[in-house]
């Protein structure tokens, strides 16, 4: 069984990296609304999901180091989704609603499901 490296994941490492520097040293050059808002949230699972089950592995709540199944993985696009775009801005005024948002999130999903689950790699 192929053991999940977490934060060394290698679709974990390419999509952080891309997040950073979109978020930072091209944010002035790509200035488009899709780069602007949108790209970030296209790897926001393959970034946030391996980290946060590492913490759940750590905490006793995951009891494998299996990569993680589809259903895990929509488990916390929904959570997520659902924090980020209903409930932050409900709590926080500056916060808006963008249901393009969830669509990138979504995306970002079905990448995060074919690397983890269906990408062919040896054991």
């Amino acid at each position: 069984m192929r053991r999940f490296r977490y934060v060394l994941d290698p679709l974990c490492l390419v999509t952080g990296t891309l997040y950073a520097l979109n978020h930072w040293p091209l944010r002035h050059v790509l200035t488009g609304p899709f780069w602007r808002g949108h790209f970030d949230d296209l790897w926001f699972i393959p970034v946030a999901l391996p980290p946060m089950l590492w913490v759940e592995r750590r905490l006793g709540l995951r009891d494998h180091d299996r990569p993680p199944d589809a259903a895990e993985i929509t488990l916390h696009f929904v959570v997520w989704s659902v924090a980020a775009e209903v409930v932050s801005p409900s709590v926080y005024p500056h916060k808006v609603r963008d249901w393009w948002d969830i669509a990138a999130y979504a995306v970002g999903t079905v990448v995060a499901v074919v690397w983890w689950r269906w990408w062919p790699r040896e054991s």
